[in-house]
């Protein structure tokens, strides 16, 4: 599974809009959401940004299943 698709179950599992998240970790809400749709790729700053504004640590995403 991709990072965008798992970036984008945890956001739907915690209640996290695309909104917000774009809002907060400076990333445009249609880039942001071709990423989580597995429509392009996530770059590394903007997988900083995203476990940044989340706030939680890279193996979140990275060893997650």
């Amino acid at each position: 599974m991709s990072i965008g698709k798992k970036i984008y179950m945890y956001l739907n599992d915690n209640g996290i809009s695309q909104t917000w998240l774009s809002e907060n970790c400076g990333i445009a809400l249609p880039k942001l959401n071709a990423s989580l749709k597995e429509k392009r790729r996530i770059t590394i700053d903007e997988f900083i940004k995203i476990i940044n504004a989340l706030n939680v640590d890279a193996n979140t995403f990275i060893n997650s299943k």
